[in-house]
Order: structure tokens, then sequence, then C-alpha cells
């Protein structure tokens, strides 16, 4: 590899950072417009999030007198962690940043890193919400991770590598030994999509735009958090509804992605972002329609969903292996 090509190799590096990093706010303001559009409001501007997050930097942090320095630490573990994730998924190329570091599990554990922080966060502060919080999301948790390990590695079998690069890369080169309409491709995807939606609070599990006591699971843990720690949470919550996004589309879907052959081509790397950007915006609508369109499950009926998304799981891991092989 020459200087130029490396050079080449850091500026795409680069440029996947900023994207995630800059995508994610973007990603949840469309969210929030489709929402206002499905309900007949004209509701916040797309930019919204951005500015949300410009302002809460700016403001004086407020820390309760009972935390500890686990609270005070915690933004940035948690900012770290879910940025991180960034650096071990494809984008728009199947060249992954961090490919020799970790895979589909240590993307797992990060999170995992991320959410127990939190959980600890919302115990720190002695508040009764963080508390709450802190207790409903370790329970629910014990049911999400198995249903997303089930998952991922039912799409990792069919490209015989866990390495989330390594799948994309030879699901999109071989789709002649591949069926995307396959039971266990498609009990994995919903499996995954349901994990999805616990992971990043959305109904009908939690409700982002609710602070009821009765229904909060992620809003009551950062319920003392303000001005910088807030818009640190904030912003690695917008990365992690990302993240969960980018494995739906480019593990399951990975058209457009752009091979490492044609890292260095500006045409088949703007197509690939477009591509990507369009399968993002797909499934950011997806998940606008179910909110608008479900009501969100009593706290004691959502083990029952998420058991729905570990069997699903199980069944696809389960099924590839009976027909023989194929997805």
């Amino acid at each position: 590899m020459d200087w130029n090509q490396l050079v080449l190799r850091m500026a795409v590096i680069l440029s996947q950072l900023l994207i995630f990093l800059l995508l994610a706010p973007l990603v949840i303001g469309w969210a929030r417009k489709v929402k206002a559009f499905m309900t007949n409001r004209q509701g916040p501007s797309l930019w919204q999030p951005y500015y949300d997050l410009a302002k809460q930097l700016r403001k004086e942090v407020i820390v309760s007198e009972n935390a500890s320095w686990i609270f005070r630490i915690t933004p940035y573990i948690v900012f770290v962690s879910t940025f991180s994730v960034g650096l071990l998924l494809p984008f728009f190329t199947s060249f992954v940043p961090l490919f020799f570091v970790g895979d589909v599990i240590a993307i797992i554990y990060l999170l995992a890193i991320a959410r127990f922080f939190l959980a600890l966060a919302g115990l720190d502060a002695a508040s009764a919400f963080g508390g709450l919080g802190s207790s409903r999301e370790m329970s629910l948790s014990a049911i999400i991770e198995p249903a997303m390990i089930l998952s991922l590695f039912t799409i990792a079998v069919t490209a015989h590598s866990t390495s989330p690069g390594v799948i994309a890369n030879e699901i999109s080169s071989n789709p002649n030994s591949f069926s995307w309409f396959a039971p266990s491709h498609l009990f994995a995807f919903i499996g995954l999509f349901i994990v999805a939606l616990a992971e990043t609070g959305r109904i009908p599990v939690d409700n982002p735009a609710t602070h009821l006591e009765l229904t909060m699971v992620h809003e009551a843990m950062t319920l003392e958090y303000s001005g910088r720690y807030w818009a640190f949470i904030e912003w690695a919550a917008s990365m992690k509804f990302l993240v969960f996004l980018t494995l739906l589309a480019n593990l399951f879907f990975p058209w457009g992605i752009v091979p490492e052959a044609q890292l260095f081509s500006p045409s088949a790397v703007a197509m690939g972002f477009g591509i990507y950007l369009g399968k993002i915006l797909i499934l950011t609508t997806l998940v606008a329609f179910i909110e608008c369109t479900t009501a969100k499950l009593r706290l004691f009926r959502v083990p029952d969903l998420l058991a729905v998304s570990f069997v699903l799981s199980l069944i696809a891991l389960v099924l590839y292996f009976v027909l023989g092989g194929r997805a």
C-alpha cells in the first residue's frame, strides 16, 4: 500500500466516523418528522436534535449532592462505548476501521457496558425514578441480549464469519448462495427488529417522549442529568438507534455496500452512501409508522414481546441448519 492509498483509506475512515456522529441526530429528527406527519401535525424542525444538543452543551451542569464519581463519568463512558461500536460496523463500504479488534460479539458487549454504567448512574443519584428505571432496564436486558446474540449469529453462520464487514461483503458479493426471503433470514430480521425497538426505547416497549413514571425505562435513568452530561447521553442514544438501523440494513440487506476493491472510486462511494442513507431512512420511517399505529404495552407485557423476539431468533437459527445450511 503506497502513501496515496493510505491517505485515501484514512479519509474513508474519518468520513465514516463523521457520518456516524452527524447522521445520528438527523435520524432522530426524521423519525419525529414522520410521526408528526402521520398524526397531522407540523412537528419540530428536522434539525431540532442538533439545536437541542448545541443548547445543552452550553448549559450549566447540575449534579445531585448524593452523586459520586460514577454519576459524573457515566455520560463519557456511554458516549465513548456507543461511538466505539461505530468503528466496528460497515456503513456504506465493507471496510471496518477496527475490524481487527472485535466482531458482533464485541458490539453486543460494548452496548452492554453503556447500559451497565447508565443503570449504575440511575442508582447513584439516589433518585426514586432513577432506581426504578435501572431496575427495569436490567430486567429487560436479560431477555434482550440472548435474542440479539441468536439473531446476529444466524446471519453470521450464513457468511461463516462474525465480522460485520465480512458478513456484509460475503452476502452482497454472493447473492446466488443467499435467499433474501428464506424463513431463517426473515425470522432473524424480525427478532432483531424487536430488539432494536426495545434497546432504543421505542413504542411499544418504551416511549421516548414521555416522563410518566409508570411507563419510563430509559428516561427514568437520565432524569437527573443536565447540561453537557445530558447532551452526551442523548447523542449516544441517537447513535445507538443508528447502530441498530445499520445492523438491520447492512447485515440483512447489504445492497449497495462498496467492497474494499472499489474503496478509492468516488462514484462507487457516493452511490454506496446514497443507498445506505436510503435504507436508513426507510427503516426509520418503518419505526415511526409502528410507533404511530401501535399502543405502548403495559410494563408486565413487555417481557412477552421480548420473549417472542428470542423465540423467533432461536427458530431462525434452528431453521438454518434444518434446511441444510441455506439462509
